[in-house]
């Protein structure tokens, strides 16, 4: 196993239940467990998972945890550890998902699994989605170990497979295979960030809720002929008229508890102008001219508001003389959590008013809607506290994710599932190498924080008698 040259420190394993803990100290293990996950080639597909999950049950295993690998396939091995509290309340669940989305190497200005130091930033694939996230719970597991934390609950630790695409291997076999071994009231991983500007945190977004993924095709039928006599049933051209009017047009925007809430407490840090614009969303006079903006200039804001609907890919014809009998066109829908998917298609079916062009629903890798978690319990006014203890400048925001994680199987058990990340600055943000880029990279204060926040978020609540 390939491991960066840092020594832990025994004083920093042997810490005391009772001494703060020295973030700084602990800095070399983080970056080396970090550092070790993202040089395992996770690419899904294939995934080899399972070589991440051993990797961890190691330095379980060194602190004198269990952990068991459950595979559904050979080499896709989900991970499960459990710290065992008093009962007194339901478990929480810590988790990060260890496939990676495949590289273009040849896009890559240093190798994807090095990784790579540079600039203050860590290059490599999964430094944003998702080792970062691994990295956070499994340092927030050992740290609760170490520090012989009186819990109130079992903290079970997550490291999954196949969230990159087919979560039917990871997530989704845990959830029908193995509900005993990871229920849980709370669930922590992917899918916040902390936004910052000019280095210092704006934002701490919390997803509480994220859109579902429903697959959509549009397949357009006609004759075939030859492509020097023009015909009226053309399918490429109907199809191209269909995605046509689906790209000048998208369904009625509908604000949700998460996404009111959201916009609320945004206005309240936010520049007059800005606030004014977050605040017209909700005034139904005003809110087209915000909408508007956002489809210019904020996309993400533009997305929650709505059932989105973009064409992805197109397909038809193969030869330039040949007119094709049939035409298809991919579209990614991401519904909102309480979407009427009935009422959806038939809006959709009435834009593109044509029966030549036929909408098919398919499959939507195993995310189901959920109810949205609470921004009002005891887990999120943990975020809030810490948030203000470490971020004093900013404020908690509820978020509505645009993609989907892993968590969409729990909320669908009735699980309070939540989505926590790391410190991105706004400029570094516009400036590439995000989750699924070329480049991904994340600056090292970053997942530095990233891990004290989780590790104070968790502590209140597993334990009630520990604050730090």
């Amino acid at each position: 196993m390939f491991r960066f040259s840092f020594v832990i420190l025994a004083a920093t394993a042997m810490v005391s239940a009772q001494a703060p803990l020295d973030w700084k100290a602990l800095e070399p293990e983080i970056f080396e467990h970090y550092a070790n996950l993202i040089h395992i080639d996770t690419s899904a597909p294939p995934g080899n998972e399972t070589k991440a999950a051993e990797y961890i049950k190691g330095v379980l295993a060194k602190e004198g945890i269990p952990a068991q690998i459950y595979e559904m396939e050979p080499g896709r091995g989900n991970l499960v550890a459990r710290l065992k509290g008093n009962g007194s309340k339901k478990p929480i669940v810590i988790m990060g998902h260890l496939d990676v989305v495949g590289v273009q190497r040849e896009k890559w200005t240093v190798e994807p699994f090095g990784p790579v130091r540079k600039d203050g930033f860590v290059y490599g694939r999964g430094s944003i989605d998702d080792k970062d996230k691994v990295t956070s719970a499994l340092m927030t597991f050992l740290l609760l170990k170490r520090r012989n934390v009186p819990l109130d609950r079992d903290v079970i630790l997550i490291a999954e497979a196949g969230e990159e695409g087919d979560s039917r291997v990871g997530i989704g076999y845990l959830v029908a295979q193995h509900w005993d071994e990871i229920a849980c009231e709370y669930a922590l991983t992917e899918g916040g960030t902390m936004s910052a500007r000019d280095g210092q945190v704006r934002t701490v977004e919390i997803a509480t809720t994220e859109k579902v993924p429903r697959g959509t095709k549009l397949i357009a039928h006609g004759e075939a002929g030859h492509g020097s006599r023009p015909r009226l049933d053309n399918a490429l051209a109907h199809l191209a008229a269909a995605v046509a009017k689906i790209a000048a047009n998208q369904p009625p925007m509908r604000l949700t508890d998460t996404t009111r809430a959201y916009f609320e407490r945004l206005a309240s840090i936010s520049a007059p102008e800005d606030a004014q614009r977050y605040r017209d969303i909700a005034d139904p006079a005003r809110a087209a001219a915000a909408e508007a903006y956002f489809a210019r200039n904020e996309l993400t804001h533009y997305s929650i508001l709505r059932t989105s609907v973009v064409p992805t890919i197109l397909k038809g014809g193969f030869r330039s003389n040949v007119i094709p009998s049939e035409a298809e066109a991919t579209l990614d829908v991401r519904a909102l959590p309480d979407e009427d998917m009935p009422k959806f298609y038939s809006w959709l079916k009435n834009l593109i008013d044509d029966p030549a062009v036929e909408i098919v629903q398919t499959a939507n890798a195993g995310r189901q809607p959920g109810p949205p978690s609470s921004h009002t319990n005891e887990m999120f006014h943990s975020f809030e506290a810490v948030q203000r203890a470490m971020f004093p400048g900013a404020i908690t925001l509820p978020s509505m994710l645009t993609g989907a994680t892993d968590n969409a199987q729990l909320r669908a058990k009735g699980v309070q599932a939540y989505g926590f990340g790391p410190i991105v600055d706004e400029k570094d943000a516009s400036a590439g190498g995000g989750a699924h880029g070329d480049d991904e990279r994340l600056r090292e204060a970053s997942l530095y924080k990233e891990v004290e926040f989780l590790f104070r978020s968790v502590l209140p609540v597993v334990s009630s008698t520990r604050k730090e």
